[in-house]
């Protein structure tokens, strides 16, 4: 199974890009599911809503993520797991009718759904993300709230979990740490699937943009935020992609000035792929045929975080870290504990040292040309002695 994750900018086409390439993936005999909020009811009859279109066969489905029933169900779940400490403490349980879904809601629905695609039998998976700031905090969720959970409640507590039933007996009633430790387990089990789904080799990030100053400044932050966290860029898609030769001043004007910058992502990413504006919103699946980009082989692994050995040299070792376009003004590191604090331009990552590292104090660090070079000296406190 292969899945594409659909970011870009605002209104640059996404939903009728993913949807036509599922739709041509299907068309090509693949067993194709859509992960989106907004594709059925922007283009219903494509995806399962109604007829199929000419060559799908059944094979394109869609999945659209519910955030109100999804955190009613949640919710409704913890407060019946709940219900003992609940009682003791004369809280008045919530119906179903009388919940509403909080901010936040649509992304952890979205989660799930990534979620509950990887988990089922599909050849390839498109997913429909928010814009690409929203969507590369998304991807980070699971990691990010897997570390509060560990922080939180250690693992190392549940060490006395056993005792628990014995001390429940004798109290005669559930203690509320078990109830609280089976929620952690659960969440974290959860949690981790996503991110398996999300790290998966089989898993790239696809940008699409419309040509313009926006577009550039998205790709650099999609290539910048996706190096922090270790994920691959499919490719970059170029839609609405304007016509040279009018004989119209202000429409030659208008395209000349998107071409500049189409240039301009070309050169950044090489294998650009560029779709026509149909100088109208797409109007069916023939239109959005138009708009499909092959899903082609898997995209290269994003460069790896390498452990450089100077220690005959220079007696430091140094972690190579891959951030394409960072600056210095926008970078900044903290060592905590066996973490590493990193922070560049908008993005934050708490990461865990490598083994080899960990018995190291960190001496200095240096960018050059996209490459983050942090110098670790052993420590001799800690760092094994060989022999005479």
């Amino acid at each position: 199974m292969r899945i594409i994750l659909v970011t870009g900018t605002g209104g640059a086409g996404r939903t009728s890009v993913a949807l036509g390439t599922a739709l041509a993936e299907a068309r090509a005999g693949r067993r194709v599911l859509l992960v989106s909020a907004e594709a059925g009811g922007a283009h219903a009859g494509t995806t399962g809503q109604g007829p199929e279109p000419d060559g799908a066969d059944g094979r394109l489905h869609l999945l659209a993520p519910d955030p109100a029933a999804d955190f009613r169900r949640e919710f409704l779940a913890l407060q019946a797991r709940s219900t003992t400490a609940l009682d003791l403490l004369g809280a008045a349980p919530f119906e179903d009718a009388e919940l509403t879904e909080p901010p936040g809601s649509a992304q952890l629905a979205l989660l799930r759904a990534i979620r509950d695609a990887a988990a089922g039998d599909w050849d390839l998976v498109l997913v429909e993300l928010p814009p690409v700031r929203e969507a590369l905090a998304l991807l980070a969720l699971p990691a990010q709230l897997r570390r509060y959970l560990r922080r939180l409640l250690p693992p190392e507590r549940q060490a006395a979990r056993a005792l628990r039933p014995m001390l429940a007996q004798l109290a005669g009633v559930p203690l509320p740490a078990q109830w609280l430790y089976e929620t952690t387990a659960r969440w974290e089990t959860e949690l981790a699937a996503v991110q398996d789904a999300v790290d998966s080799p089989h898993t790239a990030v696809r940008l699409v943009v419309e040509p313009g100053p926006a577009a550039e400044e998205a790709l650099r932050t999609a290539r910048l935020g996706l190096a922090l966290q270790g994920l691959a860029l499919d490719g970059v898609v170029a839609n609405r992609v304007l016509p040279d030769g009018s004989a119209d001043p202000w429409f030659a004007g208008l395209a000349a000035e998107q071409h500049r910058h189409l240039a301009a992502l070309r050169a950044a990413h090489p294998g650009l792929h560029e779709l026509p504006h149909l100088g109208r919103a797409p109007r069916g699946p023939e239109d959005l045929a138009l708009l499909a980009v092959p899903a082609g082989e898997p995209a290269a692994a994003p460069a790896e975080w390498t452990v450089e050995d100077r220690r005959e040299e220079d007696g430091i070792l140094v972690w190579h870290v891959p951030l394409p376009g960072a600056v210095k003004d926008g970078l900044s590191l903290v060592r905590r504990g066996d973490e590493l604090l990193l922070a560049v331009g908008p993005f934050r990552r708490a990461v865990p040292l490598p083994a080899v590292l960990r018995r190291c104090t960190v001496t200095g660090a240096g960018l050059v040309d996209g490459d983050l070079r942090i110098r670790f000296a052993p420590d001799p406190g800690l760092w094994p002695r060989t022999a005479p």
